[in-house]
Order: C-alpha cells, then sequence, then structure tokens
C-alpha cells in the first residue's frame, strides 16, 4: 500500500499550538470526528515530568524473530534499527512497533544517544527498551511499556522504516502527527490536521471554562457538556474576555 509523500518537518505553528492540547482532549476532539482508536496502548513516559511533544511519526516496524535473521550480525545489515535511525529527520518522533513484545529491549543507551544527537524528538513503542539508566542518561523523551535486558533479536526481527505500522493497536502511517504527555501517546492522521488544529484550542478554553465553574460549585448536569444555557454563557464570557 503506497501513502502519499508527506513533508516530515511539521510547521513551528501546528507544533506550537498542540504542544499547548493535552493528549485527553486531542482524543475527545478525534472522537467526535469519528476516530476512536487513537491512543497507543502500553506507552507510557520513561520517567515523569516529561514535556509533551508534537511530531511527525517516523515509523520502524518489528516482527517476531527468526533464528536465521534476528541476529547480532544483523545489526551490521543495510535493514537494520541503525539504518533506520540515521534516515530519521530533526524533529521526528520515532514510533516503533514492537508488537508489544516485553522480553527484547528495541533500543539501548547508544541507539538513543544517536537519536538525541540527530535531533529525534522523542521515542514511542508499544515495546520495551533496555539500558535503563542509560537511556535516561541520554535525555531522549521515550515513551514505552518498560524495560529489559535482553537486546532485540532475542525476541524480535527488524523488517524497514516509514511503512504503515501498528503501535500499541493503533495503525500508524508515515507522517502522521504524534502527541505525547503524561497520559501516553496519541496519533493525529495527517488528513486531519488542519482541522485538529482548529478545534483543540478552543476545546482545551470550553474546558478550562467548565472547570472554572466546577470550582464555584456549579453542578455537572448541563454544565459538562454544556447545554444551550451554558453555551451562551460560555460565549458571553469569552466575548468579555476579548474585548478586555
Amino acid at each position: 500500500m503506497t501513502t502519499p509523500e508527506i513533508p516530515m518537518q511539521l510547521d513551528a505553528r501546528a507544533v506550537q499550538t498542540l504542544a499547548q492540547v493535552t493528549t485527553a482532549t486531542l482524543t475527545t476532539i478525534l472522537l467526535k470526528k469519528g476516530l476512536r482508536n487513537v491512543w497507543m496502548r502500553g506507552t507510557r513516559p520513561i520517567k515523569p515530568g516529561q514535556p509533551r511533544l508534537v511530531g511527525r511519526a517516523f515509523t520502524l516496524r518489528f516482527v517476531p524473530a527468526r533464528e536465521d535473521l534476528a541476529t547480532p550480525e544483523s545489526w551490521g545489515s543495510p535493514i537494520s534499527t541503525r539504518a533506520a535511525i540515521e534516515a530519521m529527520p530533526a524533529g521526528c518522533i520515532a514510533v516503533v512497533d514492537s508488537m508489544g513484545v516485553a522480553d527484547a529491549g528495541i533500543f539501548g543507551d547508544i541507539l538513543c544517544a544517536r537519536m538525541a544527537k540527530k535531533g529525534v524528538a522523542a521515542l514511542v513503542t508499544d515495546g520495551v527498551v533496555r539500558d535503563l539508566a542509560g537511556v535516561l542518561g541520554t535525555g531522549l523523551p521515550v515513551w514505552c511499556n518498560g524495560a529489559a535486558a535482553p537486546p532485540s533479536v532475542a525476541g524480535l526481527t527488524f523488517v524497514g522504516w516509514q511503512q504503515p505500522v501498528g503501535c500499541g493497536g493503533v495503525a500508524v502511517f508515515p507522517g502522521d502527527v504524534v502527541v505525547v504527555d503524561d497520559d501516553g501517546a496519541v496519533l493525529i492522521p495527517a488528513a486531519l490536521l488542519d482541522e485538529v488544529l482548529q478545534l483543540a484550542p478552543e476545546q482545551e478554553r470550553l474546558e478550562a471554562w467548565i472547570m472554572s465553574e466546577v470550582e464555584r460549585g456549579a453542578a455537572l448536569p448541563g454544565l459538562y457538556p454544556p447545554n444551550a444555557e451554558n453555551k451562551a454563557r460560555y460565549e458571553a464570557s469569552r466575548k468579555q474576555d476579548r474585548s478586555g
């Protein structure tokens, strides 16, 4: 299956806008657009306090290990994780389909250090990493499902990059947009990016207003979601803020 060529560099306006929007809000917006399956299962921040990050997906794909292919010698092959990392552009988010395998670390400290040096924004995988202390030391933000000592070839065969993958049960195409924060990783299909950029800030403003109402003691029915009366009150507050 071929996909249209999408520029891997995300423009600054999109990054700035989405960096202010939680992944929780994004899932609500995408749900309203009919997309229920956009949160990648098993993608947890490797440590607390990692920033919310936004980038185009650079995809990598593993399949189950096969003994004649998944060998330490394969690390020097033209089709290898090493070669894939060299193809990663600055600002991308590497999204790795590890099939949820939890007993073979896909990347360790050296590979993560190279990604950090190349300006890769983050690593997202439904699998695990190895050399945990070393990976943390590289400063590369990572969302994964934990850590394991064995190398990738103990349970996986690397087969390619920049092709459609499944990460955490979500279909990810090269160039789709990924947003990561404390709640995990959420996918925005490339074709919906402009629409999400229009809707997301307003959704955040509305929810902030609802929270302020809750803090003042308002009851939830008719407020969340807002009925016609509360929508009118919200719009009035927005006009007042703009005029002030």
